[in-house]
């Protein structure tokens, strides 16, 4: 059975470095068997990789890629935490899109981070989520995710 590593790297991925809080947090905190991670922002290379409001300037498609990224950016804040992300499990994901106040497909835009952990974690991978239309998130973001995994529950 191939690592979450090894999935992420099938897929042309790797783990990035965790990105720097961009003000008085930290980007995940373990308690317990459980990691909390603050809500992780679609940066690439230090940068936003897109700004704006979904169903304005940002497509569905573009805001799924970024959910995608902030998912990927949550996987480098828990590895900080785990150590191993063979014993992780995704417990719950919070997406939040800031959106126009006529877009409702938020929940398909959190899918970009929902089916990446399926990818890359599979079963351990499938998890609670809530998906959240807001009017603005930091930097002018259009998506940011949250998570709770556990370590050691997989199996």
């Amino acid at each position: 059975m191939a690592t979450p590593e090894e999935k992420l790297a099938e897929l042309g991925l790797t783990v990035p470095d965790v990105v720097p809080p961009v003000a008085a947090y930290v980007p995940a905190v373990r308690s317990g068997e459980r990691v909390y991670t603050s809500g992780q922002l679609p940066m690439r290379d230090g940068a936003l990789i897109t700004t704006g409001k979904v169903g304005g300037t940002v497509s569905p498609e573009d805001a799924y890629d970024c959910a995608r990224q902030c998912a990927l950016n949550a996987i480098a804040a828990i590895r900080s935490m785990a150590g191993d992300l063979s014993q992780v499990r995704i417990v719950k994901v919070v997406a939040f899109i800031a959106s126009t106040p006529d877009f409702t497909g938020q929940p398909g835009v959190a899918n970009g981070a929902s089916e990446l952990f399926a990818e890359v974690f599979g079963d351990a991978g499938v998890h609670a989520r809530s998906a959240v239309g807001v009017p603005v998130l930091p930097l002018d973001a259009p998506v940011e995710v949250e998570v709770i995994a556990e370590i050691g529950g997989v199996g």
